[in-house]
């Protein structure tokens, strides 16, 4: 059971239900009982407390009654409870004490006993926060809890005096005098706590209030005690007006919290442990004061001597000397510059210092940054204990500085910065579906902070999705800020003119060139685009302007860009730097070595490069660069291809090919790649008369043309078309001497061949195929024969060598990021783990396989996976389940993937409707899917469409039917060279077995 008397009397079980205590008198009896602390209370004594001159008829009965029903009270809350209140002569006992009071006495004990301002500040802090009120609140006015109540208080108040002097000595000024000044006027005449209040108004900076409150107090002892202030408050009222108190440093009070920034904090608090000096850089707004005062608050008990922040942009300008910001610093630190020591302002200061454990934040360094670097490096020189913690948009530049760059929020952070700027309530964006909104808003503005609390300034007006909807005009939205920021923070516009204004003009040249380069840059393009040196873009990432990545490579923030391409205009080079960025990156494309060993360095190229690339057929178009727009798509079409992107590609031959007066030599090609792109991204529309456009756009015949139209094809199991296609071009390549294309198309025959059921063909073509594009250096051409000799060698029962082989084709796609390649070589082994009996090892293949294919947004490889998803949920006896994903793919099949892809689902189906006992539907999948297989060709689908209509044929009861079909689909596999492996001959086993049991009945 616990008690609690700070604040109004409270009951609970010592699980924290509340008791209820109904009874007035019963109550009364309860706090006079903890009043006294576990000591017994005469029964005389407690009959006075609780009725005084208006006693009952039998003062002791109605005492014990009163008794009883406390004991019942407790009792039916926590049996067994009764016995706390025990009969101990001359009366009653309470067995309890009061658990928050004890608590709270136990609290402030420790911190009497505790080392360092910021424990003690906590433990009293804890302490405090066990009051709900008044002690013995609804008892207040009771003779018999007055003791106990002055014994609480007296408690308190020394608890809030020694807690504000242990933040006296963590600096913590501002907040503490706003939230004093309340207690000291219910407590006036107490010294020790106006004491505290001074000490704390004039290390605020406001010693002028410091010496009024004093003087209220010295009015209020002269006319209510006729007496003085004491000595010690005399000697700091006196301290005070000399301006020869010690201060402990001037951290402004938080008016909103920080958010996102703990972990950063906590790691440059470190770097500050050691180093003795540590500059926070990075753009404009990422909060790099907010950052450095939340450092300086965490190291405050490292620097008795004070932590001073030092806001150098708030009195110097652009050009001051060392002296002047050396005269200025010590200002802010209250110290006289007349100390008679030679060597001017810097050399002064660094004496007043010397031996002081101070950390001086000097804040906003970079328009000042010459004489900064003199005078912080002088000090570290002159005196070996102060530490200095700087923010400067590029490094102060001396000897043992250690630099730290301040990132922007990540998305999570700057989602709820920007909701707590914009008041939206916890939760509210999720409620009103605002997430991607907010989410658009913070990538947009760089997860910046300043710039999501202008954005976020916004909100009321536009709401959400509508200043989302107006961010390409940034400048303009953004253009009111808090009025109690600077003025260089008060608009996105003047928050970049801040860093714009120092640079020279080679640096503006180039950082307005960049924003030409919407994913950033290479050194080489920076040099070629925007004529740009080492010595300049270094110059730039210094002062924050450009951000560099791996490579490395060089970019803008989306803000920063924007404001670039303003100046960009404003000098007249828009056009031509356009034209400059778009020639570089065509060029850049058509060197890509995407067909032999350089492949993988040219595909992480071009992947670095997408939106540069993008950009440049943008201005290609708009230009109506005709031949322009048709060499860079041309040049990319094979990374699209490796990249499984049709739809992307596909758009952009159509925009291409749409500039009229191309070349008709890169017209043909385009068209091609665009008629290509169009049945791989589904479109198999009018495909024989496309093709045969396609090619009659060539002088002559183009084996690559023949050989890719035939493989695209493939997708829609245009079998005829495919193997005509597929001949001409290795009939062709062969001619020009191209073992790349010889092997291309060897590749695509041998795939062919295996659809076919030709398995000695597919070996045959898929070894040659291998070693060439082996010899040829290509991994990609690698990766296609492996895939057919792996479901080869899966086929013929050679799991073992289907597993090596499928997964030395996903150690190629992963090393090349090629991530459709990647998802169809997972599905594979997928297969072989069902084949081999670990369906857990199956779906886990599968399910990475179909997440791969998503992200990638290719549908192909997202329907290879999740039918491995259905045969494993067959297996396990989940037919619901197998039949969702199966019906869920059913219209894509049969207007994309064709009779193969036909033939196979078809079967799944029908298995799943025999092992539901439904043998009508059965046989009418099955006798759909036969006829798809039968359209392939391929006489292994045909052995299977024929082995699942003799499951519904037995499921009938047609016997003798079903045995015939199971004997012709035997003859095809035999006659494929490819019998049923162990692994697969499940269905066919229970079929078998049923038609045993039909016979013997």
């Amino acid at each position: 059971m616990r008690f609690g008397v700070l604040g109004p009397l409270d009951v609970r079980t010592g699980d924290g239900a509340p008791v209820r205590v109904a009874d007035r008198k019963v109550r009364a009896l309860l706090a006079d009982l903890l009043a006294h602390a576990g000591r017994a209370v005469a029964s005389g004594r407690l009959i006075d407390d609780l009725w005084g001159d208006d006693l009952p008829a039998n003062p002791s009965a109605t005492l014990q009654a009163r008794v009883s029903q406390l004991r019942r009270a407790l009792d039916d809350a926590e049996p067994g409870a009764r016995a706390l209140v025990e009969k101990s002569p001359p009366g009653y006992r309470l067995n309890a004490r009061p658990g928050d009071a004890a608590r709270f006495e136990e609290l402030v004990a420790e911190a009497r006993t505790s080392e360092g301002p910021a424990t003690r500040a906590a433990l009293l802090t804890d302490a405090l926060s066990l009051w709900r009120g008044p002690a013995y609140a609804d008892f207040a006015d009771a003779p018999f809890t007055a003791p106990e109540i002055a014994r609480l208080d007296e408690l308190r108040l020394a608890a809030v005096e020694a807690r504000a002097e242990a933040r006296l000595e963590l600096g913590d000024h501002e907040a503490l005098a706003a939230e004093l000044r309340g207690v000291v006027g219910e407590h006036p005449l107490r010294e020790r706590l106006r004491a505290s209040y001074m000490r704390a108004l004039y290390g605020a900076g406001r010693p002028a209030e410091a010496l009024t409150t004093y003087e209220d107090l010295r009015r209020r002892l002269g006319e209510d005690l006729g007496a003085d202030p004491g000595p010690a408050l005399s000697d700091l009222h006196l301290a005070i007006l000399r301006r020869t108190l010690p201060a402990s440093g001037n951290l402004p009070a938080d008016v909103t919290p920080l958010v996102g920034r703990d972990a950063a904090a906590d790691e440059v608090a470190g770097a500050l442990a050691a180093a003795r000096m540590v500059t926070l850089t990075g753009p404009g707004g990422v909060g790099k004061t907010r950052l450095a005062v939340a450092v300086a608050r965490r190291v405050r008990e490292r620097h008795p001597d004070g932590v001073w922040l030092v806001a150098l942009d708030e009195g110097l300008k652009a050009g001051a000397s060392a002296d002047e910001v050396a005269s200025f610093v010590a200002g802010v630190l209250g110290l006289r510059d007349d100390a008679g020591i030679a060597g001017g302002p810097a050399a002064r200061l660094g004496e007043a210092l010397r031996g002081k454990r101070m950390l001086l934040v000097l804040d906003n360094c970079e328009h000042v940054v010459e004489p900064v670097a003199r005078l912080a490096a002088g000090l570290l020189r002159a005196a070996a204990e102060p530490r200095v913690l700087a923010t400067s948009r590029e490094p102060i530049g001396i000897s043992g500085e250690r630099l730290w760059s301040v990132p922007p929020l990540d998305v999570r952070d700057a989602a709820a910065l920007f909701a707590d700027r914009a008041g939206l309530a916890p939760g509210a964006a999720a409620e009103t579906g605002q997430q991607a909104a907010i989410a658009d808003i913070c990538a947009r503005l760089d997860g910046i902070p300043l710039a999501l609390e202008l954005a976020a300034t916004r909100v009321r007006a536009l709401g959400v999705e509508g200043l989302a909807a107006r961010l390409d005009d940034r400048f303009g939205l953004l253009s009111s800020g808090a009025r109690d920021a600077p003025a260089r923070q008060r608009t996105l516009r003047a928050l970049i003119d801040w860093s714009w204004e120092p640079l020279s003009e080679p640096e503006r040249a180039v950082l307005r060139r960049l924003a030409a380069h919407p994913g950033g840059c290479t050194l080489d393009a920076a040099g070629e685009v925007c004529g740009a040196g080492v010595g300049v873009l270094a110059s730039l990432v210094d002062r924050s302007l450009v951000v560099t990545g791996d490579g490395p490579r060089y970019r803008l923030l989306e803000s920063i860009a924007a404001y670039g391409v303003e100046r960009l205009r404003e000098a007249g080079e828009y056009e031509a730097v356009r034209r400059a960025h778009a020639g570089y990156y065509t060029a850049l494309a058509e060197r890509a070595d995407l067909c032999g060993p350089g492949q993988r360095e040219a595909l992480r190229t071009l992947r670095a490069e997408s939106g540069n690339l993008r950009t440049a057929l943008e201005t290609a178009v708009e230009d109506g660069a005709a031949d322009l727009a048709l060499r860079l798509v041309n040049a990319m079409g094979w990374a699209w291809f490796r990249w499984g992107r049709p739809g992307e590609a596909r758009r952009a031959f159509g925009r291409a090919l749409a500039v009229p007066g191309g070349d008709p030599a890169l017209t043909a090609v385009a068209t091609t790649w665009h008629t290509g792109f169009a049945m791989l991204d589904g479109d198999g529309h009018d495909r024989d008369e496309r093709c045969r456009q396609a090619l009659a756009a060539y002088d002559e015949k183009d084996p690559w043309a023949e050989w890719f139209l035939g493989f695209v094809r493939g997708g829609f199991g245009d079998l005829d078309a495919i193997e005509e296609l597929t001949a001409r071009a290795l009939e062709g390549f062969r001619a020009d001497g191209d073992t790349w294309g010889e092997a291309a198309a060897l590749a695509t025959r041998a795939a062919q061949a295996l659809s076919a059921g030709d398995l000695p063909g597919a070996g045959r073509d898929g070894e040659r195929a291998m070693e060439l594009f082996r010899t040829a250096g290509d991994r990609w051409g690698r990766l296609q024969a492996t895939e057919t000799l792996g479901v080869l060698a899966e086929v013929t029962g050679d799991y073992a060598r289907a597993a090596r082989l499928h997964e030395s084709g996903l150690r190629d796609a992963e090393e090349l990021g090629l991530w459709t390649e990647a998802s169809g070589a997972l599905s594979r082994l997928g297969r072989v783990a069902l084949l081999t009996g670990d369906l857990d090892r199956a779906d886990d293949l599968h399910e990475r396989a179909r997440r791969l294919a998503v992200r990638e947004s290719h549908r192909r490889m997202e329907n290879f996976a999740d039918i491995g998803l259905a045969l494993a949920a067959r297996r396990r006896g989940r037919l619901d389940e197998a039949e969702t994903i199966l019906r869920r793919w059913l219209d894509w099949v049969r207007d994309i993937d064709g009779a193969p892809g036909m033939a196979f689902l078809l079967a799944e189906l029908g298995f799943v409707a025999e092992l539901r006992a439904d043998a009508d539907q059965a046989l009418g999948l099955h006798a759909e899917g036969l006829a798809a297989a039968r359209a392939t060709g391929n006489p292994r689908a045909i052995a299977l469409a024929l082995e699942g209509t003799a499951g519904a044929l037995s499921l009938a009861g047609r016997h003798d039917e079903a045995a015939a079909a199971l004997d012709a689909a035997s003859a095809a596999r035999d006659a494929a060279g490819a019998p049923l492996p162990a692994a697969e001959r499940g269905d066919v086993d229970r079929i078998e077995a049923r038609l045993r049991r039909g016979r013997r009945r």
